[in-house]
């Protein structure tokens, strides 16, 4: 299988992935960078409960992140936003790189 390219993952992200609730609210792991490829772009996805939500970020990681819908992600910009949806793409035998998608409020 082949990963998306190093050389086109040209920006930095961190991610606290979500981890539950508590008494005190949403609780998250430690932070973790990753290379990724950041586009800002505003779109309608759906979230997982079928809610249809604004997206104004997409990023294209190596496969493998762990990045849970509700998890807190910090962009190249320093802006702080929230996983809306996660979603791994492979395709054993094609020429198509795995990779991990994330859409961000």
């Amino acid at each position: 299988m082949t990963r998306v390219p190093p050389s086109l993952l040209r920006h930095r992200i961190g991610v606290e992935p979500y981890a539950g609730d508590s008494a005190y609210g949403p609780t998250y792991g430690p932070r973790v960078e990753h290379p990724a490829l950041v586009g800002e772009a505003v779109r309608t996805v759906r979230a997982p409960d079928g809610r249809d939500v604004i997206s104004t970020a997409q990023i294209i990681a190596a496969p493998g992140m762990d990045c849970p819908p509700g998890s807190r992600v910090t962009l190249p910009d320093g802006r702080t936003t929230v996983a809306i949806s996660s979603a791994s793409h492979t395709a054993p035998g094609l020429p198509v790189p795995a990779s991990t998608e994330v859409m961000c409020e």
